[in-house]
């Protein structure tokens, strides 16, 4: 399939760039590999954290900044990226990503081995810095198809970028699962040295230098708009570690919060003041489809984050699941994203891209809540295959017309910040999502432990009761241990009772765990209705293909 080799009786399709007699298609590669290495790590991360938490010894707060680190820093630095892009010209931002977020990759695998102790803090720094690697990339993939390949054709490229994001956060886990059982979980990190440097050498072998412009850029609004959404997601991730209440001197954590929503109103009205040289220029949102793009684009990655956090842990930690055989639970669905994706892509060329996209929200709520109704303590790993098959038909309809929907009006002049904003948003989706699922299940697990705990403790003997009740209510109040109440038995307990209360305390983690998970879905289902309804407002008119290049 390429754009030089049309098909007998067509005219030929004409890349919108010169590119000295090569297809629009010759540039998909590098692009589409650096980006699979971007979502991959977005979920590979999941598989592991239970491995994590033993070996570093931490909270499942701490290791959710694992992914929160990554997430925010990709998140706010996307907008500076675009305009870097547009200055620079993005095959030159794309090619200084790749190189960090490659290098990073490898001392995110070594932050094991720095210290006389394994600590957190190392790999939650060096998973920022890949986060600023991926933020360099993400917005000239999108940049880069919209300005070299003709509308015609923009669908069908967009398909194949949209198939790499479906199957590559599917894939993570996977990927992880087997890194993790075979060679360690430092693998989920190196993998990205060689595919990086493959990528490297086909980007600058086939990406092509694209025309800049003298765009300005606005390191205020980099400034405000890092601090605000850093305040913003400190505030919701650790809000449960500390009661919600006092931080440290005259900060609690709602103050925080407050905080950070004032840095991002000064944000907004920066952007307003500065017009089309703005980080984030505001006239894109005009368009109801754009406006509305976004928003379902920090649904979709609120999702893909809402789901895998809490059915990793449960698969592992309650059904007992190897990170392989979890992961394998997952494969069905990648394989129905890869297949449907270029297929919804060239579909949102020929139809109005809404009611495609509009499928693919009902597809993944309705995986979500189905999923949330098999947790249970004794289910079967057969269970989650169907709705994880009808989560991975819903992503493939989702990623990439929702893509051809945000940039179908975009020029070169508006190409790199329409990108950044797009995956900006995006991924502010995901790192809220980050946030707001491990604040969720911390928090459930502090109700549905202690209930589990009661209704159990009815069948011991009278003495055993409170402390029983009692143990389980310090795990809950950890705000995310996995580890299992410890009862402390007084002396002389017979070995019969011991065992009695033993298995009691196995039955209720288990019970008040898959709760709190299925409680935990909910949330990430009511997100994606929400994406659904703002797609059922969206124009079914696609804008015109645009001529100011």
């Amino acid at each position: 399939m390429t754009a030089s080799t049309p098909a007998a009786g067509r005219t030929p399709v004409t890349p919108l760039v010169d590119l000295h007699g090569r297809s629009a298609w010759s540039v998909l590669p590098p692009l589409i590999l650096g980006f699979f290495m971007i979502m991959v790590d977005t979920t590979i991360v999941n598989i592991a954290i239970p491995t994590l938490t033993s070996s570093f010894d931490a909270s499942l707060t701490s290791v959710g900044w694992v992914n929160s680190s990554y997430l925010l820093s990709y998140a706010v630095l996307m907008l500076f990226a675009g305009r870097l892009g547009d200055k620079y010209g993005p095959k030159s931002v794309f090619v200084v990503g790749l190189v960090v977020f490659t290098v990073s990759s490898f001392f995110c695998g070594f932050s094991g081995e720095l210290g006389s102790t394994p600590e957190i803090g190392y790999l939650i720094a060096f998973r920022v810095v890949q986060g600023v690697g991926a933020a360099l990339m993400t917005p000239q993939t999108m940049s880069m198809i919209t300005r070299v390949f003709p509308a015609a054709q923009r669908g069908a490229a967009l398909g194949l970028w949209g198939a790499t994001a479906g199957v590559a956060t599917i894939a993570g886990p996977l990927l992880g699962g087997v890194f993790v059982e075979t060679w360690g979980w430092e693998w989920i990190f190196w993998v990205n040295i060689p595919v990086g440097a493959l990528a490297l050498w086909m980007a600058s072998r086939r990406l092509p230098n694209l025309a800049t412009r003298d765009a300005r850029l606005d390191v205020v609004g980099v400034v405000l708009s890092v601090v605000g959404l850093g305040l913003l997601i400190f505030g919701i991730q650790e809000g449960e570690t500390y009661d919600w209440g006092h931080v440290w001197g005259p900060f609690s954590i709602w103050g925080i919060i407050g905080l950070g929503v004032l840095v991002i109103v000064a944000f907004v009205l920066w952007q307003r003041r500065l017009r089309d040289d703005a980080l984030l220029p505001l006239r894109l949102f005009r368009s109801r489809n754009f406006s509305l793009a976004n928003v379902d684009g920090m649904a979709i990655s609120f999702a893909m984050i809402g789901i895998f956090f809490p059915l990793t842990i449960f698969l592992q930690t309650i059904l007992g699941l190897t990170p392989i055989q979890a992961a394998l639970i997952n494969l069905p669905s990648s394989l129905v994203s890869g297949v449907v994706a270029p297929l919804a892509g060239r579909a949102s060329d020929r139809l109005p891209a809404k009611w495609v996209v509009a499928f693919g929200f009902a597809a993944i709520a309705g995986a979500v809540a189905w999923l949330s109704l098999v947790i249970a303590p004794d289910a079967s790993a057969w269970a989650f295959v169907a709705p994880m098959m009808l989560f991975g038909l819903g992503t493939g309809c989702v990623f990439s017309p929702l893509s051809n929907l945000a940039t179908s009006g975009l020029d070169h002049r508006t190409a790199g910040a329409g990108a950044g904003a797009f995956n900006t948003n995006r991924q502010v989706g995901g790192v809220i999502g980050s946030a707001a699922i491990v604040v969720t299940l911390s928090s459930r697990l502090a109700v549905e432990l202690p209930a589990a705990a009661r209704e159990v403790a009815s069948s011991l003997p009278e003495a055993l009761r409170q402390p029983f009740v009692d143990g389980f209510s310090a795990v809950g109040a950890d705000a995310g241990s996995t580890s299992m109440g410890s009862v402390q038995l007084p002396p002389g307990v017979p070995d019969d009772v011991a065992a009695q209360v033993t298995q009691a305390a196995t039955t209720a983690f288990h019970q008040g765990f898959a709760d709190a998970v299925g409680q935990t879905l909910l949330v990430t289902a009511a997100v994606l209705v929400l994406g659904f309804v703002c797609t059922l407002f969206m124009s079914s008119t696609q804008h015109e293909e645009p001529t100011s290049r």
